[in-house]
């Protein structure tokens, strides 16, 4: 009779379940939406927990890098200064280069148009080009030597005084010594000079462009040298920390099969060895600074001697700050790149 009507028969227990308790499958469906929500959460949980755990690892590792470098002191002053005569080479020769650049006031005074007038320049005449040229944008500031003051100059300094003085009359004209305002480059120099000798009240200019010019070319071909020197020793600092670091991973073999053998990965492995090389370099890097920084004191009473019997104001330029902080940051980041192209291939071939 169950059947009679055509229909399935129901299930007396799963009838009074749900008599029993109406709000079962409300309360199911709540439990559900539950975890639902719970599970970003808790997913940020453990990305925090993995950042806090490679953060802490972070400075784990790079305390136990500074610390070898005391446990092993030999070996990490030798590395170190290897490191160190490495950089301090392109860095003296850059030295040398800035300070043959500041010369003379920045050579201030061989950029120094000398301007001659026509001898029968009147004193109006001059004054209303003086005027003209002072307003100039170009030109910074300009001296004026009259004529009688340039034959004085010239009999105390030629020895010719006796012989100047049975002459009818003064063969020198007038002259503008003009300074053109800013640093510019030598093309720029030229241009003032031919604008300034076109004035019809000009006999003619003169600028020494021959000495600029070599002396120009003679410091880019120092720059361009200390940086091919500053990339090759470069590729030296590379080769030395790689080598140092691949020692250190030999010497570890064992401690690294352990890691791995409890599950520690490449990653976990190799930071302890990039923090040993940043270190290496970081030293380095400072040791060039306080070697270079010593040879400037050194040399510098000798050079501003030398300097002095050719009339002139060269000095030693000591590194200050600028160049301390790139000695260390760069010799860190030659480290941390010599050791990741070294531990990066050994230690993937060290399996348990």
């Amino acid at each position: 009779m169950g059947n009679a009507k055509g229909g399935s028969p129901k299930r007396p227990g799963a009838t009074r379940g749900t008599a029993r308790n109406p709000k079962a499958g409300e309360t199911a469906e709540r439990s559900k939406a539950d975890a639902r929500t719970k599970t970003p959460g808790a997913a940020r949980n453990s990305k925090n927990r993995r950042f806090a755990a490679a953060l802490r690892h972070h400075r784990e590792s790079a305390a136990h890098g500074f610390v070898r470098l005391f446990v092993e002191p030999l070996q990490s002053v030798m590395t170190a200064l290897v490191i160190a005569i490495a950089l301090a080479l392109p860095t003296a020769l850059y030295v040398l280069v800035a300070s043959v650049q500041q010369m003379g006031g920045d050579l201030d005074a061989s950029a120094r148009i000398t301007v001659f007038l026509h001898r029968d320049a009147t004193a109006s005449t001059i004054e209303t080009l003086r005027s003209k040229w002072a307003a100039d944008a170009e030109i910074a500031d300009l001296e004026y030597i009259p004529a009688a003051t340039a034959l004085e100059d010239f009999k105390a300094h030629s020895g010719f005084g006796d012989v100047l003085d049975l002459l009818d009359e003064n063969p020198l004209p007038p002259v503008l010594l003009v300074n053109p305002a800013g640093k510019p480059d030598a093309e720029q120099i030229a241009a003032l000079a031919a604008r300034l000798e076109g004035d019809p009240r000009v006999d003619s200019a003169q600028l020494d462009m021959l000495w600029l010019k070599r002396l120009n070319s003679i410091l880019t071909t120092g720059r361009q040298v200390a940086f091919a020197l500053a990339a090759v020793l470069a590729l030296g600092v590379l080769l030395i920390i790689g080598n140092t670091i691949r020692l250190a991973v030999e010497s570890r073999r064992e401690e690294i099969l352990v890691v791995k053998l409890v599950g520690g990965t490449d990653a976990f492995v190799r930071r302890p060895f990039l923090y040993n090389g940043l270190w290496y370099g970081a030293s380095g890097g400072l040791l060039s600074w306080v070697m270079v920084a010593l040879g400037c004191w050194w040399l510098n009473i000798s050079v501003e001697r030398l300097a002095a019997l050719y009339q002139s104001q060269l000095a030693l330029v000591n590194p200050g700050i600028v160049e301390l902080a790139a000695l260390v940051c760069g010799g860190a980041l030659l480290g941390v790149l010599g050791a990741w192209l070294a531990v990066g291939r050994h230690v993937a071939a060290i399996e348990p």
